[in-house]
C-alpha cells in the first residue's frame, strides 16, 4: 500500500503507531476511511509452508472501514493489496533480478480502481523534485479536502471531488506551489473525470492512449497512473529522471537513458514495471557525485 503514500506529510495515507495504514478515498459511494494491518496468523496447525510466510504462517489482514465508501474500501481491498496481480509468465532473466525476486516473494502490484486519486499527484510531480510535489499535495488536500469519517488520525483528508479541482482559483495553486501548466492539467481532467475513471476496465493499450489524450498526460505520468490505479504490471515509467540510471546500473553498472532502459527491461515484457521495482528495491543505483536537487517555490515569484 506504500506506493500510495505522497510523504510522510500525506493528509490521504498515515500510520500509526501499532504500524496500521490509514487510508482515505473518495470512492463511488461517497468518502470513506480504511484501516489495515497484518498480524501473524493464529497458533494452531500450520498450513503448507509459503514464502511469504510471516512468523511462520501466513499473515492474517485485518481491516475496518468507515463512512458512506467503507463497503466499497473493504470490497476493493483484496485488490488494492494485489490479490489480482498476475505473476504468470514472469522469468528473471538477471541474476540480481532473480535474487531480489526470491528475497521478495510478497511483491504485489495492487490497483487501488480510483483513477482522479492517483492522477493528481501524479501530476503534482511532473519535471519538479519529490519533495516539492508532496508539499502541494499536502497543501491542496488540507486546505479543500474534507475531514474523513471515523477515528482517523489528525490531520486526515479525503481528497476532493473533480469539481473541486476544476474550481481552484489560480491564487490557490500559486500558494501551493503550483504553476500554471500542471494546474491546467489537473483542472481539464477534472472536467472529464467520468471518462477518466473508466480505464480501470480498458486493456493496458487503450488504457494509456485514453490518458496520453489528455493536454499535460505524457508517457511518465499515464504510466504512473496506472501502476496505482490499474496495477499495471507492465507500465514502466518512460521519462522518470532517476529510473533509467538505477535499472542501468544494476544490470551494467552503466547509466543509461530511456532506450537504454527499454532495451534491458525488453525480456521482461508485460512485467516491466515489477522489473524495474524489483531493482528498485536493490538499492543498486549509481553512486551519488553531487548535491541533490534543491525544491523550488513557485510562492515566491
Amino acid at each position: 500500500m506504500g506506493v500510495h503514500r505522497r510523504g510522510r506529510g500525506d493528509p490521504a495515507y498515515q500510520t500509526d503507531a501499532a504500524g496500521a495504514a490509514w487510508r482515505t478515498s473518495l470512492t463511488p459511494d461517497g468518502p470513506g476511511t480504511l484501516r489495515v494491518y497484518a498480524m501473524p496468523a493464529p497458533v494452531g496447525p500450520p498450513p503448507a509452508p509459503a514464502a511469504d510466510d510471516l512468523a511462520g504462517g501466513r499473515p492474517v489482514v485485518h481491516a475496518m472501514a468507515w463512512g458512506p465508501g467503507a463497503a466499497w474500501l473493504l470490497a476493493s481491498l483484496p485488490a488494492l493489496l494485489g490479490a489480482e496481480d498476475d505473476q504468470a509468465g514472469f522469468r528473471p532473466v538477471h541474476p540480481l533480478v532473480g535474487e531480489m525476486f526470491r528475497q521478495h516473494p510478497g511483491l504485489r502490484i495492487g490497483r487501488s480502481g480510483r483513477v482522479f486519486e492517483a492522477l493528481v499527484p501524479a501530476v503534482l510531480e511532473q519535471k519538479v523534485v519529490g519533495a516539492e510535489a508532496k508539499r502541494a499535495w499536502r497543501l491542496l488536500l488540507l486546505r479543500f479536502g474534507d475531514p474523513p469519517p471515523g477515528p482517523a488520525p489528525h490531520g486526515m483528508r479525503v481528497c476532493p471531488p473533480p469539481r473541486t479541482w476544476a474550481r481552484i482559483p489560480s491564487w490557490e495553486w500559486h500558494r501551493a506551489g503550483v504553476e500554471l501548466v500542471r494546474a491546467r492539467t489537473i483542472i481539464g481532467a477534472a472536467r472529464v473525470a467520468h471518462r477518466v475513471e473508466e480505464i480501470t476496465t480498458m486493456a493496458p493499450a487503450e488504457t494509456d492512449r485514453r490518458l496520453q489524450a489528455l493536454p499535460g498526460i505524457g508517457p511518465w505520468t499515464s504510466a504512473e497512473i496506472r501502476q496505482r490505479a490499474c496495477g499495471d504490471p507492465d507500465a514502466v515509467s518512460v521519462g522518470d529522471y532517476h529510473l533509467p540510471s538505477i535499472v542501468g546500473w544494476a544490470l551494467t553498472r552503466q547509466k543509461v537513458d530511456d532506450a537504454g532502459m527499454l532495451e534491458l527491461l525488453a525480456p521482461y515484457a508485460g512485467h516491466r514495471h515489477r522489473a524495474a521495482r524489483l531493482l528498485v528495491l536493490s538499492g543498486m543505483g549509481p553512486p551519488r557525485r553531487g548535491p541533490r536537487n534543491a525544491p523550488r517555490d513557485y510562492r515566491r515569484i
